[in-house]
């Protein structure tokens, strides 16, 4: 069994999903639960979309709230068993125009207080992608769009968060809009999932350096936060999850504490949030060994600041009572 450190550290799991009844197979709560129990002090989450149990009646521009209402019943039901699933960010087509409003009013009124916002990724593989998790690939220049940026913008106004995943090689696109909408305030997942198969497979160094480069740019828009973690999936390259032998904390931080320090040192920890990713990361990394790896990168961080990456930045960008 793992000996969890610094065990006693309240943390908030800002990105998780759940998910059932298709070709993914099930990662229901009693799975989340198990991850969440393994040790740590997991006291509430943020669940983000996989745009599963949609409503099947109904106006097809509203039939997303269906996946909000079962994550809130989920987590109505869940939280006597395990950390609070506190917030939810769902699925909108943000290009609709005057029907976004009536999808968000649905989204809110499904919620049970729980709704924050909406992730629509940008996500567009110029690689062979190898997740089965992988939602249908964005169209073409979409954050581009004055039909997305309205629909960006409109989530601003209502307070609410403007969620995204892409690859490393279309941040310069993130950048612009986050610029573009400076009053929404954006999450980056993943530090925008720097690419390390296919022809990226050798590319490593300029991988990284290109990221970086990019992230410093985005850290420069206060409007955008950093979610750090989710650099365990197939994509990023390590080969964890073709492994006999379970990945060690001291692994995670030999191979990743570049990443994730340079990232702190560009946003600031009150603008980063460790997160698991689960269960897409848990093909490669167990979860008690995640956070440790997080505690070990930030062994010598003042305890504001740790206070700030495990729970506080969460806490704030989604508004979660503490």
């Amino acid at each position: 069994m793992t000996e969890i450190l610094d065990p006693q550290r309240e943390i908030v799991d800002p990105h998780h999903h759940l998910w059932s009844g298709d070709a993914r197979g099930t990662y229901a709560v009693a799975d989340l639960h198990a991850d969440t129990g393994s040790g740590h002090r997991v006291v509430q989450t943020v669940f983000i979309e996989t745009r599963t149990h949609y409503r099947t009646e109904g106006p097809e521009h509203l039939r997303p709230a269906g996946e909000t209402e079962w994550v809130a019943r989920i987590a109505r039901d869940a939280t006597a068993a395990g950390p609070d699933i506190a917030g939810i960010v769902s699925f909108a087509d943000l290009t609709v125009g005057p029907l976004l409003e009536e999808l968000l009013d649905a989204h809110q009124a499904a919620g049970d207080g729980r709704f924050r916002g909406i992730r629509r990724p940008l996500a567009r593989a110029n690689h062979p992608p190898w997740s089965k998790h992988l939602p249908k690939p964005a169209p073409e220049g979409l954050a581009g769009q004055p039909e997305f940026r309205t629909g960006v913008t409109a989530l601003g106004k209502r307070g609410l968060v403007y969620e995204t995943w892409l690859y490393h090689y279309q941040l310069e696109e993130f950048i612009a809009l986050a610029r573009a909408v400076p009053d929404t305030v954006m999450v980056l997942d993943h530090f925008g999932t720097p690419v390390g198969v296919a022809q990226y497979t050798e590319l490593r160094a300029e991988v990284y350096q290109q990221t970086m480069a990019l992230l410093r740019q985005a850290a420069e828009c206060p409007n955008v936060m950093a979610k750090l973690g989710g650099l365990a999936q197939p994509d990023n390259g390590f080969g964890w999850h073709e492994r006999n032998e379970p990945v060690t904390a001291e692994e995670i931080v030999a191979a990743q504490r570049d990443y994730y320090l340079q990232a702190i040192d560009y946003f600031g920890p009150s603008r980063c949030m460790f997160e698991s990713n689960f269960p897409v990361d848990k093909v490669s990394v167990g979860y008690a060994e995640l956070y440790n790896a997080f505690k070990l990168m930030t062994a010598s961080f003042s305890e504001a600041d740790k206070n700030a990456l495990f729970s506080g930045t969460a806490r704030r960008v989604y508004g979660l009572a503490g």
